[in-house]
């Protein structure tokens, strides 16, 4: 596993179920919040409804009240198992939203509890990544399970695309901007970075940067296409996750 890239174990198959019974597959990531490690994940992932008409997308008519997250196994690089977290408590739901956007912002935060002989490798936002230059038409990756399809073991899969929108301009007036993959079903609450293999690399500001090895910079959270006719994605910006993890 030496020759791995970290993002690919960073990214974790999610299934969420009802009941015990299987209804989809999603993404997510662990970042460490002042409460412990959470997992973000796109919010329709855990509700079970389209994030802006609130239809419920399960054809059988059932919500998850739970999720099983394919961990990382401590001391074990390149093994995985399975991690109960229920998604429900007596008083509601477990996870929780962005205070100012609410149920509008596609992403959540779940506290993680099921943790025993777990190694995680958390994100860690608003940590100075190199600032490598992302604008219209730069390469991106959405790291993440299309269809529940794993790469060896349980290593996400890499869908690259490119860059569809300013991503300094909030798109609608929400913290997002678009990308143009072909990302499908399952990838909703992947990482998105921008990954370059060393060399010169373009920075922010017009400098150039001669870097020996792998790069990379952590962009946002991917929730979905704009339509299921487009190939257009939808990208929730670092700052809006930030945001979210410091009222936990």
């Amino acid at each position: 596993m030496a020759n791995i890239a970290l993002q690919s174990a960073q990214s974790l198959l999610l299934k969420v179920r009802y009941k015990g019974e299987h209804l989809a597959y999603g993404t997510g990531f662990v970042v460490e919040t002042r409460i412990g490690p959470v997992l973000l994940t796109a919010r329709h992932v855990v509700t079970g409804r389209d994030n802006d008409t609130n239809r419920i997308l399960s054809p059988t008519g059932e919500v998850p009240d739970e999720i099983l997250i394919l961990h990382n196994k401590l001391d074990h690089l390149g093994a995985w198992f399975e991690r109960s977290e229920p998604l429900l408590s007596p008083s509601g739901p477990r996870w929780r939203e962005h205070l100012g956007l609410g149920p509008r912002a596609d992403f959540v935060a779940l506290p993680l509890t099921a943790l025993n002989d777990v190694h995680l490798y958390p994100y860690r936002l608003g940590v100075a990544d190199p600032p490598i230059k992302t604008g219209p038409s730069d390469t991106i990756s959405v790291i993440g399970f299309p269809f529940g399809l794993q790469a060896g073991g349980s290593l996400a899969v890499w869908a690259t695309g490119f860059v569809a929108s300013e991503p300094e301009i909030d798109f609608e007036g929400l913290p997002i901007f678009l990308i143009d993959c072909r990302s499908r079903s399952g990838q909703s609450g992947s990482a998105v970075i921008t990954f370059k293999n060393g060399g010169t690399v373009s920075l922010e500001g017009g400098n150039t940067a001669l870097f020996t090895g792998p790069v990379f910079r952590f962009l946002g959270l991917y929730s979905g296409r704009i339509n299921p006719e487009s190939d257009l994605g939808i990208v929730w910006k670092e700052r809006a996750l930030i945001e979210l993890c410091e009222t936990l």
